[in-house]
Order: C-alpha cells, then structure tokens, then sequence
C-alpha cells in the first residue's frame, strides 16, 4: 500500500484566498506516516508543486523524518518541476541537489511534471514550469545516481499525434541511455476547473490507443501504468488488453485532489480485493508489487468477490 501526502497547491499571489488551497506542517505530514501501523504501507509519496517558504533544507528534513520514523519506508518524492525550483533557489546543481536529497533520505522520483515536451504546446499549457530539457536532465541526473523514476505524458489538450510521438521519443532515448524509468504512465486531460476547460476530452476508443502505442513504441520501458483514479476503472479494466500491466494502487482521497482535478471516479477508492477482482475478471493474474516493482505477493485462484 502507498501512502501519498499532498502538501498544497502550487503557490500563487491569490494563494491565501484559494477555498481549497491548504498547506501541511512538517507535524501533520509525520503523522499521517504515524497513523499506519508498521508494515502496512511500502511507500510515502510526497508532491506539492513549489511554494516559497518551503525550500531544499525543509524538504531534506521531512524525509528525514520520516526515515526516522521508520526506515524500511520507500520515499518517492518531489516532480522535476519542484525539484528544479528547490536547486535554482538552493544554488544547487541538479546532481548536487539530488544527492543532498538522496543522503536524508530519498529513493525515487515521480514522472509528474512532464506534460508535452514539444516547446511550442509546452509553453501554451504550462509556460511556468521548467521546460522539457530541464526535465529531462533531472531524470538523468537522478538515473546516474541510482535514483529510479516514472515517466507521464499529459495527452488530450491541444496536442497532436506529431507530439506525442515526439515526447515518447525523447523518453526512449533517455531510457537507452540510463535505463532507470521504471514505468511510462499516460495521464488523461480532464477539463475540469481548468484554464483549458473548454476543451473536450478524449474518447475512451482514443484512451485505449494511446496505451496500445506507447506500450509498442516504449520497447525499452517495462511497464506501462493505467492510472484508474483518473481514467476509471472501467476502462483501465480494458487497458489490460492494449499494453498495459500496472494498475497503481488503492488510494486514500482525504485531500479530495482527484476529484478535484476531475477524476472518473468521484470517490476513488479502490481495497485490494477490489484491485485483485478488477485484474482478474479480466483473465490476467493480480500482483501485489513494491515500488522497484519486486513482486510482494501473487494472487492466483482468488476466488472473484460477488
């Protein structure tokens, strides 16, 4: 089981006003970690977009608390985006950074961040993040320090087919390089309470395509992750069937951030008999898997729940 704490939203000058904005204390995160009993989670998942009175050192001591905490706990933390915004203010280089964070305690990173690599759509939906090459070299950095990463890809907004292509091409070539992405993770736009609202989204037909060429085109990746929250389970059910072999896992939405960003699944929770139920209707055997992706347990002939 994995445990995400979401710190906030990305700060903005109407921050304080924003009716769903929050921000966590270094107390409140370390006790969400309390709460689990030990041995009942695997990984804690940290994101937060960037915000200026959080910087490197108080990031690095959180995941020393947490080690503390218990040191058996896998901490994949931080996108490219927050990264890249806490080692311009720290001074840091990249290695620099990423080895500082890695001393006080970071495993892996998440792919989020990535959006569409291509500068011309990049800069129309997300001028102020780092841009694709920044990125890119994050990831890098990470994979020759030994530090494993996922990858996403934001599709169905203003991009074409020439894009994507293009951004899983740059992907590709990176992993022959390094070979440390551990999962390609197609990510669904959803037009909701967002500047691209009027946009319509993707078919599920167009969903299902897309996971069927990232899984021929990515050859080098292992994985390719149906992320259910947002896609629901219904058709990552389906994905199965177009390449896909990883499903996430169960999510606690206490911080309603799914729902929020317009997820399938207006409450999306799934336990692990309903994981297991979902894989296996579908004639595939459900595995339970740590970060690294080592097999914890497999569940064949479990009987289908009614």
């Amino acid at each position: 089981m994995f445990l995400c704490i979401i710190l906030g939203f990305e700060y903005d000058k109407d921050y304080k006003h924003r009716e769903d904005g929050w921000e966590l204390t270094i107390d409140e995160m370390l006790n969400k970690v309390r709460a689990y009993p030990s041995g009942s989670i695997t990984e804690v998942h940290v994101v937060g977009g960037v915000h200026p009175k959080m910087d490197l050192h108080y990031f690095a001591g959180l995941l020393k608390e947490i080690k503390n905490i218990n040191p058996s706990l896998h901490i994949k933390a931080f996108t490219a985006v927050e990264l890249d915004y806490m080692f311009r203010k720290a001074k840091m280089t990249n290695a620099q950074g990423l080895q500082y964070l890695k001393d006080h305690g970071l495993d892996s990173i998440p792919g989020g961040g990535a959006e569409i690599f291509d500068e011309e759509i990049r800069n129309k939906i997300c001028a102020d993040k780092c841009n694709a090459e920044e990125w890119l070299n994050i990831h890098q950095e990470a994979h020759q320090l030994n530090i494993p990463s996922n990858a996403t890809m934001l599709y169905g907004h203003y991009e074409s087919y020439s894009h994507r292509v293009d951004h899983m091409n740059r992907l590709r070539n990176l992993q022959d390089k390094t070979k440390g992405f551990q999962t390609f993770i197609p990510l669904k736009f959803r037009n909701k309470d967002n500047e691209m609202s009027h946009l319509s989204e993707t078919t599920q037909v167009e969903d299902l395509k897309n996971y069927a060429v990232a899984r021929i085109f990515l050859d080098n990746f292992q994985h390719v992750k149906a992320y259910w929250p947002m896609i629901g389970r219904a058709t990552a059910q389906l994905s199965q069937n177009f390449g896909v072999d990883d499903m996430d896992g169960t999510i606690d939405d206490t911080t309603r951030i799914y729902t929020m960003a317009g997820s399938e699944e207006q409450n999306p929770t799934l336990t692990t008999q309903e994981l297991v139920d979902l894989i296996s209707q579908n004639g595939f055997v459900a595995v339970e898997r740590d970060t690294l992706y080592n097999h914890l347990k497999v569940y064949e002939n479990v009987p289908v729940a009614n």
